[in-house]
């Protein structure tokens, strides 16, 4: 294995993650609340003089600036949900539990530690901490940088600290949501006949997504599986009244082999022989993100890959890595953390996994992609 230009020759010793970790979560900083705990990182980020730190709002964007052939950009997000008799960190034996331990904060410290521990990385690298991913996409601050200073965020990769246990989890899907209206004609309960039941037309809609078949695509080595759900539904007006107007709001996961639009043209295909527009019958998107595609073949993905014999698998739900891939950036999800403790009251996240993802992320930023790396991980898929 050849070191990359400028790799430091000796290991980097980290500090005590699972304790820095603990002080992160003692550190509350529920969604549009993160004001503290960005002044904590930030303190950290300005004493490291090798970095070039910009803060624009709550967002924090951290760069080394060596000239390197490749740039990583390692981003998390510092919100978290709201606490849940867990805003306390409680560290027992090699775990420690609270609110964002998970999702993200052990992300986080990984990446602190990186940043103010690793002054000559063989790879640039930009460390983004921004705010708002756990509530409306109009909030996101990953989102916001894009819109207002995209030159912070440039770079050839982007790896997303989301809790994966320390595995790869490629790209990501996209998401629909969509409101279909059903309508009918009020009547008299005991005189139906004399108008059209709205909620009763559900049914037709329930039993196509019932039955719908799945598609489940293999790309870059990874299988997606695709979802149509309804998952809420609005209608009635009375007792004793035949409702006019029924509402199903459904949700679509889609592959990244499919665009927004094809996703869209998809489900409207598949609804549309029991939408009667003569009745007044109405689909509309309220929500659309799109997919992003593996890109595992990029040669720094595929290091991290072969050299530390990492797990992969696709990222069924939607994340932020969408938003790198949709300026042309590749990107994929990598952090310590179980993602289906997030959000719970029980999440918490061991020493080994944190300090997993720190060993993984360190020796690739200290020594840089393999040649030839990607050109293997493309051959053996």
């Amino acid at each position: 294995m050849t070191a990359g230009p400028g790799a430091s020759a000796a290991a980097v010793s980290p500090p005590d993650l699972l304790a820095l970790t603990a002080e992160l979560v003692d550190i509350a900083s529920p969604s549009h609340e993160e004001a503290a705990l960005v002044a904590r990182l930030e303190a950290a980020l300005r004493a490291a003089p090798w970095l070039s730190v910009e803060r624009v709002g709550d967002n924090l964007v951290a760069r080394t600036t060596l000239g390197r052939a490749t740039r990583l950009v390692l981003a998390g997000h510092t919100d978290t949900v709201p606490a849940n008799g867990n805003a306390r960190a409680r560290v027992e034996g090699d775990a420690v539990w609270g609110v964002g331990s998970a999702d993200m904060k052990s992300g986080l410290a990984v990446m602190l530690a990186l940043a103010t521990g690793v002054p000559e990385p063989a790879v640039d690298v930009t460390y983004v901490f921004y705010v708002c991913e756990e509530v409306e996409a109009r909030h996101n601050g990953l989102g916001h940088l894009f819109a207002a200073r995209p030159e912070l965020l440039a770079g050839d990769v982007a790896l997303l600290g989301e809790p994966t246990g320390a595995a790869i989890e490629a790209g990501c899907q996209g998401t629909l949501r969509a409101r279909l209206t059903l309508g009918g004609a009020r009547a008299h309960t005991a005189r139906p006949w004399m108008g059209r039941n709205a909620v009763h037309r559900l049914g037709a809609v329930l039993r196509v997504l019932e039955g719908y078949v799945e598609r489940r695509p293999v790309i870059d080595g990874c299988e997606y599986r695709e979802a149509l759900q309804a998952v809420a539904v609005e209608g009635g007006v009375a007792g004793n009244v035949v409702p006019d107007r029924a509402v199903l709001t459904v949700n679509h996961r889609f592959a990244p082999d499919r665009s927004p639009e094809e996703a869209e043209a998809h489900v409207r295909a598949l609804l549309a022989a029991d939408l009667d527009p003569a009745a007044g019958d109405g689909f509309e998107v309220v929500d659309l993100a799109p997919a992003a595609a593996p890109g595992l073949t990029h040669p720094l993905l595929a290091t991290m890959i072969e050299r530390h014999h990492l797990e992969v698998r696709a990222k069924l739900g939607w994340t932020d890595v969408a938003r790198f891939a949709a300026h042309g950036i590749p990107a994929a999800n990598f952090g310590p953390g179980d993602a289906t403790l997030a959000h719970t009251a029980d999440e918490h996240v061991a020493r080994a996994a944190v300090e997993r993802a720190y060993a993984v992320l360190a020796d690739v930023v200290q020594h840089g992609p393999v040649a030839g790396a990607g050109v293997r991980a493309s051959a053996a898929r």
